[in-house]
């Protein structure tokens, strides 16, 4: 079968071994490209399957989101509901620890299958995953009715924080620095920032956003990280001091998350018209990367399909 994996002459897309052993065979319909991807090809990180935005279907015709986090199920994390923060050696993320779904075919374990509601092709499905990642952070933050919802960052899970904000009901506006990815907020419903936030959502991922998600919090707000630093991340000291705010980390969810995610994108399918801009067969790889890590050229979010 074909995989997309990062060789001597970059990301493309080999033959390989179909996957054995046990679990759920689910035949691919769309990968998404991540910003981990984009930077673990960069950093040279091979001999791997890349790809843990998946959706696809089994044998009998039934369509599933991937929700790709493997877990021991018996730590104290797992038993209180936090797989993302599994402590057993079982622990891994597919497509970053272990092979993952830019494939034609991958193998996961069935606790891993989300059910892709009607409404939401599988072809699209590949978004619940950023989109759960998303809405993770915005429940960490436990915003309440009334308060004001910020984001900084139109990329991917910067788009779809705002969506997931309206979904809760609350107010949500947003930076972007492109005008496609303005447009894309538009779309959304989300407005333009203006004054001070009770939640404020970094999903830049550079010191930068993180200072103008300080200048945007109100005293005692609450500044959500989603942006992934590989390194330290530089708080903006006096501004974070004076206004006493609160930094929130966030990472990947938890199966609740990805079926909630899966309904919103089912009932609102503009959400997926405005951010999926670029569409490639697996065989093009090489080309979805490239537009992919080219934000300026109009990329949001880059899917292939096998």
């Amino acid at each position: 079968m074909l995989a997309v994996r990062n060789t001597g002459a970059g990301i493309e897309a080999v033959t390989c071994d179909a996957p054995s052993g046990s679990g759920v065979r689910l035949r691919v319909a769309s990968a998404g490209i991540c910003g981990s991807d984009l930077a673990f090809a960069a950093m040279g990180r091979r001999d791997y399957t890349y790809g843990h935005e998946i959706a696809g279907t089994t044998d009998d015709g039934r369509a599933w989101a991937v929700a790709p986090l493997l877990y021991c199920g018996a730590c104290p994390q797992c038993a209180s509901g936090h797989i993302q923060r599994c402590q057993g050696e079982a622990a891994a993320v597919l497509g970053i620890s272990r092979d993952g779904g830019m494939a034609e075919e991958i193998i996961v374990p069935e606790y891993m299958l989300i059910p892709v509601p009607a409404g939401l092709p599988v072809t699209d499905g590949c978004l619940v995953e950023p989109g759960s990642v998303a809405w993770h952070g915005i429940r960490r933050a436990a915003p309440v009715a009334g308060e004001r919802v910020a984001v900084v960052g139109g990329g991917t899970v910067g788009l779809l924080a705002a969506a997931a904000a309206r979904r809760m009901g609350l107010t949500a506006d947003i930076e972007t620095r492109y005008a496609h990815q303005a447009r894309a907020a538009e779309k959304l419903g989300a407005g333009l920032t203006d004054g001070e936030y009770d939640v404020v959502v970094d999903a830049a991922g550079s010191p930068g956003a993180l200072a103008r998600c300080a200048e945007l919090a109100k005293p005692g707000g609450r500044v959500v990280i989603l942006g992934v630093y590989f390194d330290t991340a530089v708080l903006p000291g006096p501004t974070s001091l004076m206004k006493e705010l609160t930094y929130i980390n966030a990472m990947a969810y938890d199966h609740r998350e990805f079926a909630d995610v899966a309904a919103m994108l089912a009932d609102r399918p503009e959400i997926v018209e405005a951010v999926v801009t670029h569409r490639f067969p697996l065989t093009d790889a090489a080309e979805a990367f490239r537009v992919a890590g080219d934000r300026s050229a109009g990329a949001i979010k880059v899917v292939m399909h096998p």
